[in-house]
């Protein structure tokens, strides 16, 4: 049944906030949009069917008890006003924020951001999200409705590439199986990485196998909300041979934000870029 037709659990107002930006711009993979427009989707362990109208998102499907965590999780009480202002300096930015200023960047779990983004390697966003939700159905903790979590580092770790081999994961099986077994043993302390300097965070993920600066930066800035991680795909470094070709705005701070809206502009606004360089 459509959620207009439904009563929301809780309403919560965010006139700045992009539902279908947030949850459909490549940052995180487990939810879904609805014909009626709404999005439904776990983080974590907890599920809801979110849905958008005047200024404020409407939660179905969920428990009151967890408006705090839906809260946290879209990141409501972070200032982006501030930091749509401050971009603003810079004309590419000022059009990025213009078109994709209800972005939000959502704090994921750390291990779930790190297993997605090591799926995430030279594949798509459809394949992502087969791959997530077949390791979830397969190792993750049953909820209801038939629904699955995200499965522990404990439940992955000592494992083998022939056990993973139902998520159609291809080589990016050991690459989980690496990460699951150095933070399940302690070698690997993930909630660490929130105070470490930066650089050494990056170190320390790419002691993973299969990690690189990419899915590194991506954890962090997703998974840990550094927002001074500044990932580096083929979408954003296109736009830095276009619009930076001389280094990215110092005074783009955080550059993480400042690359969330750069990113989702470039990728998908047809006026971003002309037409002869879209794919050059």
């Amino acid at each position: 049944m459509p959620a207009c037709f439904l009563s929301p659990v809780f309403i919560l107002t965010a006139p700045d906030v992009s539902l279908a930006d947030t949850l459909d711009c490549g940052q995180c993979f487990r939810f879904s949009p609805n014909a009626d427009g709404s999005f439904s989707g776990l983080a974590g362990n907890h599920f809801a069917t979110i849905a958008q109208r005047e200024g404020q998102l409407l939660f179905y499907d969920t428990i009151p008890e967890d408006l705090p965590f839906w809260q946290n999780y879209l990141d409501l009480n972070e200032d982006y006003a501030a930091y749509r202002k401050a971009f603003s300096q810079d004309d590419i930015l000022r059009q990025a924020c213009a078109y994709a200023g209800g972005i939000r960047l959502v704090r994921q779990d750390p291990w779930e951001a790190l297993c997605s983004f090591i799926i995430s390697q030279n594949n798509n966003i459809p394949r992502i999200k087969g791959i997530i939700d077949r390791l979830c159905a397969q190792f993750g903790p049953a909820l209801p409705g038939g629904r699955y979590g995200f499965p522990s580092p404990e439940a992955l770790a000592g494992r083998s590439t022939d056990d993973l081999a139902g998520l159609r994961a291809g080589f990016r099986a050991g690459y989980l199986l690496d990460a699951a077994q150095q933070v399940a043993d302690g070698q690997l302390v993930l909630s660490d990485l929130y105070s470490l300097p930066l650089q050494d965070a990056r170190q320390a993920l790419r002691q993973i196998k299969g990690v690189g600066p990419k899915v590194a930066e991506c954890a962090l800035l997703y998974g840990f909300h550094r927002l001074d991680a500044f990932p580096v795909d083929v979408w954003i470094k296109r736009a830095l041979q276009l619009f930076y070709p001389d280094g990215f705005p110092a005074f783009a701070i955080p550059k993480g934000v400042a690359q969330q809206y750069l990113f989702h502009y470039i990728r998908t606004c047809p006026d971003a870029v002309p037409k002869e360089l879209r794919h050059a």
